[in-house]
């Protein structure tokens, strides 16, 4: 692409801060065996700010991934149980009457954490999955007409079981929109699950896993993320995307304003992790099936593709 300019910033350390990541991904694939892909996906939603949505079956990984993100950030880490019987009050938390002061005292929910495990997110009622959407949005809960901050950075991981699944509800098109990205696991190879049976237990190998950044190196990093440089011609190449979503007859609806701003930033990300100062077509195509699959609805009536042959008609849109 001929026209993607370099535009760096001077004494920008990406290649040192590209290190860490490098380390990240490392460590985490000592406890998550043949899932480096994935692991990487996770790390860009993670730098580029935004929330993931993991989908598969139990058992294949999804929890202990998330506690390795946690625990090599360095970052505070809350899980919750998502269930038919949750309420909002268990995630955001609650005002009780001291008799002593005679006041109401405030005790925050496990929202409050840096990085929040929301297990099995489709188990739980929208009432209670409703509770997340202004913290994802705006890093703030507002409770009995407070608001309040959350803590930066704040990281949704959410696990969710096939919808074919007994006991799930779907989550509604606001709450997938909120996710920058969705991913799945799978089963481990051949090679990865002989070395999962043979060798020791992932939780006494997590729990000597120590942190790679702190949080505010974190914060530092998605900075430099946001500071890539992205060229007038990548802009084009997502705005076309963006437009193919909205005006094809196969979509019910196309991709919203937010979908292309995660899309931006999540191939900002993956051009930071691979040590770019700069990001190119390549990084958009490789992050653009996660960002936008779960967005995306097909219009079946209008004899339409399915949902992968839509992804791959998106990737195939010519770069401008």
């Amino acid at each position: 692409m001929n026209n993607a300019v370099k535009k760096t910033a001077p004494n920008t350390p990406i290649i040192s801060m590209h290190t860490v990541t490098t380390d990240i991904v490392s460590k985490a694939s000592q406890v998550i065996l043949g899932k480096d892909h994935e692991i990487r996906l996770a790390l860009a939603c993670l730098l580029a700010n935004g929330h993931l949505l993991i989908e598969d079956l139990p058992g294949v990984g999804k929890t202990t991934l998330a506690h390795v993100l946690a625990k090599i950030s360095g970052l505070n880490y809350s899980r919750i149980q998502f269930t038919s019987d949750l309420l909002p009050a268990d995630i955001l938390g609650i005002s009780i009457f001291e008799r002593q002061t005679n006041t109401f005292t405030f005790h925050p929910g496990p929202v409050f954490s840096n990085i929040i495990l929301a297990d099995e997110i489709n188990r739980a009622t929208p009432k209670a999955q409703s509770a997340l959407l202004e913290a994802m949005e705006e890093s703030q809960v507002t409770i009995e007409g407070e608001t309040r901050e959350l803590p930066h950075p704040f990281f949704v991981i959410a696990t969710q079981n096939p919808t074919y699944q007994i006991g799930t509800f779907p989550l509604p098109e606001s709450q997938l929109d909120r996710f920058h990205m969705r991913i799945k696991l799978g089963f481990p190879s051949h090679e990865a699950e002989r070395a999962l049976l043979s060798g020791e237990e992932r939780s006494k190998i997590l729990g000597r896993l120590e942190s790679c950044i702190s949080d505010k190196e974190l914060i530092d990093i998605q900075k430099k993320v946001q500071e890539i440089f992205v060229s007038e011609a990548i802009l084009d190449y997502i705005q076309a995307i963006l437009a193919h979503t909205r005006q094809s007859p196969e979509f019910i609806a196309g991709l919203s304003p937010r979908a292309g701003l995660a899309l931006l930033s999540c191939a900002k990300a993956w051009s930071f992790i691979s040590g770019r100062d700069h990001a190119l077509p390549d990084d958009v195509q490789t992050v653009l099936p996660y960002v936008v699959k779960h967005r995306l609805r097909t219009n079946m009536d209008a004899n339409s593709v399915d949902s992968e042959d839509a992804i791959e008609q998106l990737l195939n849109i010519s770069i401008p």
